[in-house]
């Protein structure tokens, strides 16, 4: 039997993918505990474990004997950083937890699982700085970044997994892979006939539900102004981002009349600006550049130019502020803010915004569903969704790509020697000391 522990346990995502390993190895595992400091978490835990999680990992003072350590750690800046020397320290970091109880308890070896940011973090140093403390204790450490939708996940998701051993280098067969950039390129991908050859592609139509609860249609009025648009055929909205801060493959509110209906002329100056403002020649800030009237007219100039911006600003949709003006974002007014594609692999599902996600199925405009979002991280329809769906969004949004876990521990388990005996007899045997 191997025993481990599960921390910054989530909704338990990290420990499904790692149990779902080791019955594929015929290894009996045992959760000796658990940690998630938030309440609703622990609650769906509880529904689907059948234990709920101690809390704050910082109250906990009596560990048991454990083998192997899951954490998904978060990540915050490190309290000792210096300007000069980078990371010297994990003290005062949650990283810092971890550090102790590899010490303390020495297991065979950890999986660790954190936001791919975490590896440029202050130019880099905030990761050497881990990696660093981790081979202090004497581990061998490797690490991945891997995207989900290399492993039969609809949805573009990037992580860095870290995996350690005692005394000992991990030997892996997967290699960092960042995958598709976006949707468009996925599709791309899959005329590659052996990119997928171990993982079979998924694409968002695989997860969609065939009749879900009309409570997450789009409203009428949302579903009017989207057609207006799409010359109502709603097919047409797939792999449409809502967003006012960005032109290309958009919808604005100022076209949908969020604020107020614009004409086109204020929809054709409205485009200009957004599609003008971030150029180098207006300077290198990107985002909440500002334009004096002199620089709009060198990439728009109409006669009615004082009646189109002083009906704009009326509205609501732009800014004047010290002669100068830049478009006001109404992105919060979207009731979807992106129409996935069912053909294509969806954005990274995100705590914030993970409930106004959308997509056009079965004739319907509508948000994406908390088993979709679910299914979209590879969790089976066995899998209990918090009740309250404002959480289940949240918390799989937080949540990890169960089978890209189930992977990375099968690869370590399978091409590493961990002391460890199968006891069901599997042709993988391995014998932990």
């Amino acid at each position: 039997m191997i025993r481990f522990v599960d921390l910054f346990a989530g909704i338990g995502g990290i420990r499904l993918g790692f149990e779902q390993a080791m019955w594929e190895l015929g290894i009996e595992a045992h959760c000796v505990l658990s940690s998630e400091i938030d309440q609703r978490a622990q609650g769906t835990y509880q529904l689907n474990y059948g234990e709920r999680p101690q809390g704050d990992i910082y109250a906990i003072k009596d560990f048991p004997h454990f083998d192997f350590m899951l954490a998904g750690f978060p990540c915050q800046p490190f309290s000792y950083a210096g300007k000069q020397q980078g990371f010297v320290d994990t003290r005062g970091t949650l990283f810092f937890e971890i550090e102790r109880l590899l010490k303390e308890h020495r297991p065979m070896g950890f999986l660790l699982e954190n936001v791919r940011g975490l590896t440029s973090h202050d130019e880099g140093r905030t990761f050497a700085t881990i990696i660093e403390k981790l081979k202090a204790l004497d581990y061998g450490v490797s690490y991945l970044i891997l995207n989900s939708s290399n492993f039969g996940i609809p949805q573009n998701r990037v992580r860095v997994y870290i995996v350690g051993l005692d005394h000992q280098q991990p030997t892996l067969t997967l290699q960092s892979n960042l995958g598709a950039a976006d949707s468009h390129k996925f599709k791309d991908f899959l005329a590659q006939s052996d990119l997928f050859e171990n993982y079979p592609s998924s694409v968002v139509a695989d997860i969609l539900e065939n009749n879900p609860d009309n409570n997450y249609d789009c409203s009428p009025e949302f579903i009017e102004k989207l057609l207006k648009i799409v010359g109502n055929n709603p097919e047409k909205l797939h792999g449409y981002r809502l967003i006012d801060h960005r032109n290309g493959n958009s919808i604005h509110s100022w076209e949908l009349g969020i604020k107020g209906d614009c004409d086109e002329l204020e929809i054709e100056f409205m485009n200009a600006l957004i599609a003008n403002r971030r150029k180098k020649i207006f300077g290198t800030h990107q985002d909440g550049k500002k334009l004096t009237l002199d620089e709009i007219k060198t990439f728009f100039d109409h006669k009615d130019m004082a009646k189109i911006m002083q009906g704009l600003l009326e509205k609501g949709y732009l800014k004047e502020t010290n002669g100068r003006y830049n478009p006001v974002a109404g992105n919060m007014s979207f009731e979807v803010f992106k129409f996935l594609d069912p053909n294509s692999i969806s954005i990274t599902l995100v705590t914030s915004d993970a409930h106004k996600l959308g997509v056009v199925h079965n004739g319907r405009v509508r948000r994406v569903t908390p088993r979709e979002c679910a299914r979209m991280q590879g969790f089976p329809d066995s899998f209990k969704c918090h009740p309250i769906d404002t959480f289940a969004y949240r918390q799989f949004g937080n949540s990890v790509s169960v089978p890209v876990v189930r992977n990375v521990i099968l690869d370590l388990f399978k091409h590493s020697e961990m002391r460890f005996h199968a006891p069901r007899g599997n042709a993988f045997s391995c014998a932990l000391r």
